[in-house]
């Protein structure tokens, strides 16, 4: 099994970050491939920051598609789930985004899940994000810490230490049962954390692994009927001829 895991931001530390993840959670045999578009942001924190990476994950997925074999699956790794819905729309294979992987996760080990992520800006995607999968019932709160993407992985300390406030607030104030971590860059905390929470924490990264897995060992593909349907035949003016739909 092989697949293929994009990073929507350009910062390759990150996304070294997410494959070492990733790969403690894949099974034997699966191989997983880790890049990052070579243009956009190099953090997403925004919604400007979102749309063009975007473009970039679509691109990534259509660069996957044109090897020979190709991948069985494709994950995008950022908690806003960008790109998403259109990668689907240009292939067949399962296309899991690490937000929606790891709150449903949550839902099936815990009544209600708090998201814990980054700046507060940030919140309102989250709030888009919980309501597009309607989860709205099952999300006890939204906690936002004052860290950037990238100050995650420049200071870790502050970065562990903030992860615990909220994730003890969510539990405390919000009622919260699981904590979902809103950014593929908290990663690397999520075992401590859950150890010292007591309670089931999911990173998106890994939980997208195992169900992008799951998807594949049971030969279930991205459903052409309607709504995931290839794009139409046009010119895209200006454009990479890799995206072009045919």
């Amino acid at each position: 099994m092989k697949i293929k895991i994009i990073n929507p931001n350009t910062t390759q530390a990150m996304t070294d970050g997410i494959l070492r993840a990733a790969l403690t959670a894949a099974s034997p045999g699966t191989e997983i491939t880790a890049v990052s578009p070579d243009k956009g942001p190099v953090s997403i924190e925004c919604w400007h920051d979102e749309v063009f990476a975007a473009a970039g994950v679509v691109e990534e997925v259509h660069k996957g598609e044109q090897l020979e074999g190709g991948f069985d699956a494709y994950i995008t790794a950022c908690y806003g789930d960008p790109g998403l819905n259109p990668a689907r729309e240009v292939t067949d294979k399962p296309v899991v985004g690490i937000a929606e992987a790891s709150m449903h996760l949550a839902t099936f080990v815990a009544y209600k899940f708090s998201v814990v992520t980054i700046l507060p800006r940030w919140k309102m995607v989250m709030d888009e994000v919980v309501h597009r999968y309607g989860l709205e019932g099952r999300c006890a709160s939204i906690r936002c810490t004052d860290m950037e993407v990238l100050e995650f992985e420049s200071n870790p300390e502050k970065g562990a230490r903030e992860l615990y406030e909220m994730s003890m607030r969510a539990i405390e104030e919000d009622k919260a049962e699981a904590i979902c971590l809103g950014c593929a860059g908290m990663v690397d905390f999520a075992a401590e954390l859950e150890q010292k929470l007591g309670i089931p924490v999911f990173d998106g990264v890994t939980a997208a692994v195992k169900v992008a897995e799951a998807l594949v060992s049971l030969k279930k593909k991205t459903s052409k009927k309607l709504y995931y349907n290839y794009p139409n035949a046009k010119e895209y003016k200006n454009s990479p001829e890799i995206i072009i739909p045919k």
